[in-house]
């Protein structure tokens, strides 16, 4: 017996120094970082890269952790619908009391419960979210080197169930974040690192993360069945597709219109090729293809086109069409739907991240009682256009019926006409 006792003091010795020697190989200490503007215009350049707005404006976030806690996150109202084991937790975010408990589907008076919910909340959405929260209240910013390069040290100082904890953004060339490495009060090892980099784009435009590698032995933290959407604003989105016929329209083979009497267009829409016209020349643009694209100078043929006129025709019809048909373009991909407030009315913001001429363009548009659109604002990356309206009126059931708009009206008195527009098949 006491060679047993003494064996197993031997291994215990043996576990604890070995324990010992890796605490003190792999423990690292708080970085010093500068604060300051410098450190603030990185986080803003990681904020511009997660798509930050997307986030804000973001309607429901759902994900689980470790397959243990399950989420449903409606943001803009700050309720979370909580649930693991027998329990499910109705928390809401700004006023805690009005939680609800169930336990084996029964309304529980139990407040431990959601403290417990509440203190899951906030580790398991940090884990799903942390990029976007850099800017949070009570947080503080430092800029420091890391393998030679520029990182961003965020120590929470405040909020949250444990305030103190500091987290070293890790940042790829465009500042989108990779890993990070972490002090914090539950682990008790300095600069454990973990992985941002199994993304997930959703459709509410902001890309999320499905699981996290740490280097802590080797853990993994998967997310589960990551999502993120915005059901009021596709559900307006709809009812603006409804209004104009867009039904009709996907059913529309050939549209016929104009620009400012200076540009005309035949656009088959299931051939996808559109004859493009300006001054004496046409091209037969194939949008994607356009090496497939035929040119003609006064009506003769071109046997070798020049690119230049083909890559002309392309930036004219996408600008073009958009005019035409831009509200039937509401769920084409790459676009980000969000419900904004215009004189207590709902309006629809569509931002472009992909796709056309200028992507990463958004529109917010005007509706009427008839949820038909009546104006828009114009928002452009380039910040040449910032917040400028046009009119999309005078519009016409066209014989394939579907609407289009005729005409639109700017600020300055000038009116856009779109000549005699047609839809038939």
């Amino acid at each position: 017996m006491k060679k047993l006792f003494k064996f197993i003091g031997i291994l215990l010795l043996l576990l604890i120094v070995a324990l010992g020697i890796f605490y003190v190989v792999n423990n690292e200490s708080l970085p010093k970082g500068k604060k300051g503007k410098e450190a603030d215009a990185l986080a803003i350049k990681m904020f511009n890269a997660i798509n930050n707005d997307a986030f804000e404006n973001t309607e429901i976030l759902k994900w689980s952790f470790r397959g243990e806690h399950f989420y449903s996150w409606h943001k803009q109202e700050n309720i979370v619908h909580i649930s693991w084991a027998q329990y499910k937790v109705t928390l809401n975010t700004k006023q805690i009391d009005k939680s609800e408990v169930y336990i084996d589907g029964k309304l529980s008076d139990n407040k431990e419960i959601i403290k417990e919910a509440q203190s899951y909340f906030n580790n398991d959405s940090f884990w799903l979210i942390a990029p976007h929260k850099i800017f949070d209240k009570g947080t503080e910013r430092s800029i420091v080197k890391h393998n030679d390069k520029d990182a961003l040290l965020i120590t929470y100082t405040s909020g949250g169930t444990t305030p103190g904890d500091s987290y070293l953004w890790i940042l790829d060339d465009n500042f989108y974040p990779t890993s990070f490495k972490m002090w914090t009060s539950i682990i008790p090892l300095g600069g454990v690192s973990a992985t941002w980099s199994d993304w997930k784009k959703t459709s509410a435009g902001i890309q999320l993360p499905t699981k996290h590698k740490l280097s802590l032995f080797g853990l993994e933290i998967p997310m589960g069945d990551v999502k993120a959407y915005n059901e009021k604003a596709d559900e307006l989105a709809q009812s603006i597709l409804k209004a104009i016929k867009h039904k009709a329209y996907k059913n529309t083979r050939f549209l016929e219109w104009s620009f400012a009497g200076r540009r005309h267009f035949k656009w088959d829409k299931e051939k996808h090729v559109a004859a493009v016209s300006w001054d004496t020349i046409r091209v037969n643009l194939h949008p994607q293809e356009k090496e497939k694209s035929t040119v003609f100078y006064n009506k003769i043929f071109q046997k070798n086109p020049d690119a230049k006129i083909v890559k002309k025709a392309w930036d004219i019809f996408n600008n073009d069409s958009f005019w035409l048909v831009a509200p039937h373009k509401l769920f084409d991909d790459g676009t980000i739907r969000n419900i904004e407030k215009i004189n207590q009315n709902n309006a629809l913001r569509v931002t472009y991240t992909s796709g056309g001429t200028t992507p990463g363009d958004s529109y917010l548009w005007i509706l009427d009682s008839n949820f038909v659109p009546k104006s828009y604002k114009m928002y452009l990356k380039n910040g040449r256009i910032n917040g400028d309206a046009a009119t999309w009126q005078d519009w016409i059931t066209t014989e394939s019926g579907t609407l289009l708009p005729t005409n639109h009206a700017f600020s300055n008195g000038r009116i856009l006409s779109m000549g005699t527009v047609k839809g038939y098949n």
